[in-house]
């Protein structure tokens, strides 16, 4: 049975509340004011048993270390590349903030303070000197993510009531213009790529991620279709390539040019269908580096001719695919399924200034199409569009000025 009982402190009289816990264990809480206070508390201690939502205030002073090291540990799900990425944010920004600290302790305005902190930085004693440097979007969003799934951890194990990193305003993500190469620009990017050539035109003309081509195995072309099927990616962490599945876990099939397949077949004569497309057949091929590398010195030569010529990255070949399949006239859903996205509102998003001039193309489709179906049962003539600055004069008002001569 529940007590309230009052004892003598140095700062006056207090009453603590002894109580059960669900599972029988006996304990209690102590420093209340006022035995109002006690009361109230104890209410709503037995109703939180009673419906199954008591948290046992023990439990709360778990920390977050604790709590943190279980959960990297069942990620067991993740694709290598991003348990690695996880985990590097985890022992960079999360464990070193809030390892210490006692699960129940925390506050959402504490997190929300962090997380303004990571985005503006702490200016150092000097102007231009820096306590810690401003991170980008990416990585506070990644940050906050693994100390929100953490605390989530928390509350489906009734450490605590509810996430506090919950509804924190995260720094706005300001995506990269996508450039998007012309056909002759692809042609001169793979020149100038030397003996990389033939993965250059693979990049630009079938929307495959490096991973993805560089995992092509002899047996993932289809001569006959003109296809080639993406069911393997070989992503780089740590240092290490590790071959797996594709980003969505989803095999695909991705069409192929003549002109490109053609080339494929060359680059594999003698090869076993288990022999890899890309290199030596044998050992899978390395990103870029950054900095200076084979990729990026094709590029410095293009530009040295076509100050047009943008500045990119392997992986802005794989926008390039997207544009040039569109400007061939494929729609969205077969974009979709070339790129591997999850949904064709993926594409749309992701390429939405690919279809602007669709806008223009709308209305003088349907322009064409109110003439064909709707004036040939008119009697009289279109009548030519007024400017938009013209006067305004209805016809009423033009036939009332005609008969009386206003």
């Amino acid at each position: 049975m529940a007590t309230i009982k009052p004892y003598d402190t140095a700062a006056g009289k207090r009453y603590r509340v002894r109580y059960r816990k669900p599972d029988g264990a006996q304990t209690d809480k102590r420093g209340f004011k006022t035995k109002r206070e006690a009361e109230l508390f104890l209410a709503s201690t037995t109703i939180s048993k009673a419906t199954g939502e008591y948290i046992d205030p023990q439990a709360g002073r778990t920390t977050i270390r604790v709590i943190g090291a279980a959960w990297l540990a069942a990620q067991t799900h993740l694709k290598p590349s991003s348990m690695a990425a996880f985990a590097g944010s985890w022992r960079t920004h999360v464990e070193p903030q809030w390892g210490g600290r006692q699960v129940a302790s925390i506050t959402y305005s504490e997190i929300q303070a962090w997380v303004s902190e990571l985005t503006a930085g702490i200016p150092g004693p000097e102007e231009g000197e820096w306590v810690r440097k401003p991170k980008g979007a990416t990585t506070v969003h990644r940050a906050h993510s693994v100390l929100s799934a953490v605390l989530d951890a928390a509350a489906r194990d009734r450490l605590i009531a509810s996430n506090p990193a919950r509804g924190v305003k995260l720094p706005r993500k300001v995506g990269r213009r996508h450039a998007y190469l012309t056909h002759a620009q692809v042609a001169h990017l793979a020149r100038e790529a030397k003996e990389h050539s033939l993965l250059v035109n693979l990049l630009a003309y079938t929307g495959l991620r490096w991973g993805e081509a560089t995992a092509l195995h002899v047996s993932d072309i289809d001569q006959m279709r003109k296809r080639l099927r993406v069911s393997r990616n070989a992503v780089t962490v740590a240092g290490k390539i590790i071959p797996g599945t594709p980003k969505t876990h989803r095999a695909r099939t991705v069409p192929v040019p003549a002109f490109l397949l053609a080339d494929l077949l060359e680059q594999v004569e003698g090869r076993g269908p288990d022999a890899l497309v890309i290199g030596d057949g044998v050992t899978h091929q390395s990103a870029p580096a950054a900095g200076r590398n084979w990729f990026s010195g094709a590029v410095k030569r293009c530009r040295a001719i076509d100050s047009t010529f943008p500045v990119i990255t392997p992986h802005d070949l794989r926008h390039t695919a997207a544009s040039l399949a569109i400007q061939a006239g494929a729609n969205v859903k077969a974009v979709q399924r070339m790129l591997g996205h999850a949904s064709a509102a993926m594409t749309l998003d992701v390429y939405a200034d690919l279809f602007e001039d669709d806008l223009d193309a709308v209305g003088a489709a349907m322009d064409d199409a109110r003439r064909a179906h709707i004036l040939p049962t008119l009697d009289h003539p279109q009548r030519p569009l007024r400017p938009l600055d013209a006067p305004q004069v209805s016809q009423n008002h033009a036939e009332v000025e005609a008969a009386t001569g206003a």
